[in-house]
Formats: structure tokens, C-alpha cells, sequence
């Protein structure tokens, strides 16, 4: 048995909440979201994150916008929209939920 593909599948589960979660504090580019997804143990790629973003933003959870940067390319920078912000609080619901009922089942 492969435990490490059953923890990829269960991380991949959880990244659209983890990206919607990270942006709720605040705008942010790619790379500082991939950063902060680090720095929970959450490892995220380039290749995986970009394509989320694009669904999310496609979905109305999220906008973003251009700023120029003094270290190369401008940046693209995105936030949370009215319904993304509204689509995260339903999440955190249903999350709570689903940690009680595994959390009563493994207990």
C-alpha cells in the first residue's frame, strides 16, 4: 500500500479551501501563496496552483489585478471576491463538520 499517493490524494482535496483560506488575509501573487502553503506543510507546485487560481477565478471566488514590481515582471495579485468570501464561509462549515464526523469515526 502507497501511503504517500492516499496523503496526495487527501492534500489535493483540501487546496482549493487552503488557497481560498490563505487569500481571506489579505491579496497575494503565486508565489507568496505557494510560500505560506509551505510553511504549513502543504506542498504545492507552480503547475498545480496556476490552474486552481484559473478555476476559482473562472467560478467568481476570486479576482485579481496587475501591480508593477521593482524586481522583474509585474505581478498578478489576487483576492477574494464578495462570493468567494461568502462560497469560504461555507467551507469552513462544512469542514468543521466533516473533522467531527472523522474525528467520532477514528476515535
Amino acid at each position: 500500500m502507497d501511503i504517500e499517493n492516499t496523503q496526495a490524494q487527501m492534500r489535493k482535496g483540501v487546496l482549493e479551501f487552503c488557497i481560498l483560506a490563505t487569500l481571506e488575509h489579505g491579496d497575494a501573487y503565486p508565489t507568496e501563496i505557494i510560500e505560506k502553503m509551505k510553511e504549513a506543510k502543504l506542498v504545492v507546485v507552480e503547475g498545480t496552483l496556476y490552474p486552481l487560481l484559473t478555476r476559482l477565478k473562472n467560478m467568481g471566488l476570486l479576482s485579481y489585478r496587475w501591480e508593477e514590481s521593482t524586481s522583474g515582471p509585474p505581478r498578478k495579485y489576487y483576492k477574494l471576491t464578495p462570493v468567494g468570501k461568502q462560497f469560504l464561509k461555507e467551507l469552513e462549515t462544512n469542514w468543521e463538520e466533516l473533522v467531527r464526523s472523522v474525528n467520532k469515526i477514528t476515535k
